[in-house]
């Protein structure tokens, strides 16, 4: 068994795809080693396993929404392409979403997926509540404000296997999405606040060939209203795909078309395969304040990466209080790179960006490659480390949760 980008084979020895939540209790109970899979869209091992591999897609649980509340409680094995467009049929909406409707609720909120937007949080910010089979078997509910929560969230897994999950809803809204080609990268730099500001959610791309200009912006408004467009380049004539030389089937519409927020926020269609579909990827979190400095920093580095690289996005995502969540305590903008599928070549590009960015206080994404964070890094990176060493060690004493990803950056 593989990802989805064929990286990473899995190890496990079993698949399981239990159909209640009591088989898969039992399923739990009986191993002495588990993970749980969601859409394989993890780049990195932080879902292998050497003993049973888990897969909720036929675990049917239903969404149910709490009005009074403004909260749905929706199975964690479910995609975000079922999910959004069950709750907008019903007059409801989430915040915010990932480039890709593809992904599980339960994978994206345990690895710190995210969105893009100065005041969003990512994903695993709209959860208020989480139920998970620990190691024993037991059923565990955590909901917003219970000491523990925060750490029960974004788990990478190392606690227990999601099965249900509550997010914080806001009514249906309506969204536009307008492009711009060839802003100056120093313009960029200079007023990358004004920028990032122009609309509800922004992305920045670049391949570097042209390491002067960044080559699209994209701008997701809620409303009808276009984004303050007089210093974020050239409105694009037609709809374009964030990777330069594609077309752009199967991306989110464009060019100002209103439409339902579910089919704006991404940036790809779910009918369609996902980004390049033959990818690599990588991504740092930077202190939202360094995100000029970011920029520069690649521009001057860009000859060592850009040969490896099929494109470069830009984005900000809003602090958060979870314990292993890359914006934990601090605003941020996040260096996204899509590389091509031949590691040889990755690996050295991937060095010239770490060397890059490494200064400017840089977090590694737990589901993408990276190369130089070591358990000493991610015990500076994250100062809740220990107190989450201590709940899995309440919930997962025996470590079935646990494999050489989470033993070489999370565990003592």
């Amino acid at each position: 068994m593989q990802n989805w980008a064929g990286n990473i084979t899995y190890s496990a020895t079993r698949l399981a795809e239990p159909e209640s939540v009591e088989e898969l209790q039992t399923i739990v109970a009986g191993a002495a080693a588990v993970r749980a899979v969601g859409s394989g869209h993890s780049f990195s091992p932080v879902a292998d396993t050497t003993g049973t591999l888990v897969s909720l897609r036929n675990l049917a649980l239903p969404t149910v929404i709490d009005a009074e509340a403004r909260t749905a409680t929706v199975p964690a094995g479910a995609r975000y392409t079922e999910v959004t467009a069950d709750l907008d049929a019903r007059g409801w909406a989430l915040p915010n979403l990932g480039s890709l409707p593809h992904i599980t609720v339960g994978g994206a909120c345990a690895t710190g997926t995210h969105g893009s937007g100065d005041r969003n949080r990512n994903l695993a910010g709209a959860v208020v509540g989480v139920e998970f089979v620990r190691g024993d078997g037991e059923l565990v509910r955590c909901a917003l404000g219970e000491p523990e929560f925060a750490g029960s969230v974004l788990a990478l897994g190392a606690l227990g296997i999601a099965t249900r999950m509550t997010l914080r809803l806001e009514p249906a809204y309506s969204m536009r999405q307008d492009v711009f080609t060839d802003l100056p990268l120093d313009r960029a730099a200079e007023r990358v606040d004004d920028i990032f500001a122009a609309a509800y959610s922004v992305s920045l791309f670049s391949d570097f060939a042209r390491p002067d200009v960044l080559d699209l912006v994209w701008c997701k408004s809620r409303g009808d209203a276009p984004p303050s467009a007089a210093f974020l380049g050239t409105p694009a004539d037609r709809e374009r795909h964030p990777t330069p030389g594609l077309a752009a089937t199967g991306t989110s519409p464009q060019l100002g078309a209103v439409g339902p927020w579910h089919e704006r926020l991404p940036h790809f269609d779910p009918s369609h395969n996902p980004s390049t579909g033959d990818e690599l990827q990588s991504e740092y979190f930077l202190p939202r304040h360094r995100a000029g400095a970011g920029l520069a920093a690649l521009r001057a580095a860009a000859a060592d990466f850009a040969g490896a690289l099929q494109v470069f996005e830009m984005r900000t995502i809003a602090a958060d209080d979870l314990w292993l969540s890359p914006c934990h305590g601090r605003d941020t903008v996040a260096a996204h790179f899509t590389w091509v599928s031949d590691f040889d070549l990755v690996r050295p590009a991937l060095a010239a960006v770490e060397r890059a960015l490494g200064p400017l206080d840089a977090r590694p994404h737990w589901a993408k490659v990276f190369l130089a964070a070591d358990r000493s890094t991610f015990e500076s990176i994250y100062p809740r480390l220990p107190d989450f060493r201590a709940l899995a060690d309440r919930h997962d004493p025996e470590r079935r949760f646990g494999n050489d990803f989470v033993a070489r950056y999370v565990y003592a």
